[in-house]
């Protein structure tokens, strides 16, 4: 009974054993994941994974790493995506000021039209924010993106932080990093957020929990996640899954 709201399974790291991974992941109790789309290609590769296997749901989007993609050409394509039977999201959109490139000029408008297209949808965004927890609370802010929803993803910000985004109506995306040593700023986003607004997510490949940090991440990890966010809250382990599986299907509308 295990809802993995943010999962790149196109991604190259899972060629090899893709097709046994997923039946170990029906045997484990993962019942739904979400794919997400980071660029035009693994849009399409998550629409045709949809179609694929029953359990998966996916989102499309250009990640603010890709935004340069964007154009009139690929904002067409991308709404025809997104009206694919399965699609539940519009992401993985949003700002990354870790790297020098893009240019923040060329995140920001990419940013604001897939938020156009979110609405024109009617589907939540996935919204992946790092080192820019300014510029996207003013976006999101002026934007009014909380009209249709979504997920900061795999948060990595204070608790002041998330009160804004949660004021909004986001929920807030937690992975392996909470089961992290050195996480106290997450553990205390959720201590403090509530437990109807936290989703369990995965990003594997990336990201994996304590105990197999560094290596190759997946859905078969989270239970590592649930517990540690269990012993946060001071609830049981089953009522962490159980609430999280209610949150991912009222935020994706499943």
């Amino acid at each position: 009974m295990i809802f993995d709201t943010h999962a790149h399974y196109d991604d190259e790291a899972f060629a090899e054993d893709r097709e046994s991974l997923f039946e170990q992941m029906k045997e484990a109790g993962i019942d739904f994941v979400v794919n997400i789309g980071a660029n035009m290609a693994s849009s399409r590769e998550t629409v045709s994974m949809c179609e694929k296997y029953p359990f998966m749901y996916g989102a499309v989007g250009v990640h603010p790493s890709d935004s340069q993609e964007m154009n009139d050409i690929t904002l067409k394509e991308l709404k025809e995506l997104a009206m694919k039977d399965k699609i539940v999201a519009i992401g993985e959109i949003g700002l990354d000021y870790y790297w020098p490139e893009p240019a923040h000029e060329i995140q920001k408008p990419a940013l604001e039209t897939q938020i156009a297209l979110a609405k024109e949808v009617n589907l939540p965004i996935v919204v992946h924010s790092r080192d820019a927890a300014k510029d996207t609370q003013d976006m999101l802010s002026a934007l009014k993106a909380g009209d249709c929803g979504g997920v900061i993803h795999c948060f990595s910000y204070g608790k002041e932080m998330a009160r804004e985004f949660l004021n909004m109506g986001f929920y807030i995306g937690v992975g392996g990093v909470v089961t992290f040593k050195n996480a106290k700023k997450l553990k205390e986003v959720v201590e403090y957020t509530p437990m109807d607004r936290i989703l369990l997510e995965t990003d594997c490949p990336y990201l994996a929990p304590t105990p197999y940090r560094g290596k190759r991440n997946s859905s078969l990890y989270l239970p590592y996640v649930a517990e540690e966010i269990a012993q946060i809250k001071g609830i049981s382990y089953e009522e962490v899954l159980k609430i999280t599986m209610e949150n991912a299907k009222k935020m994706y509308r499943i």
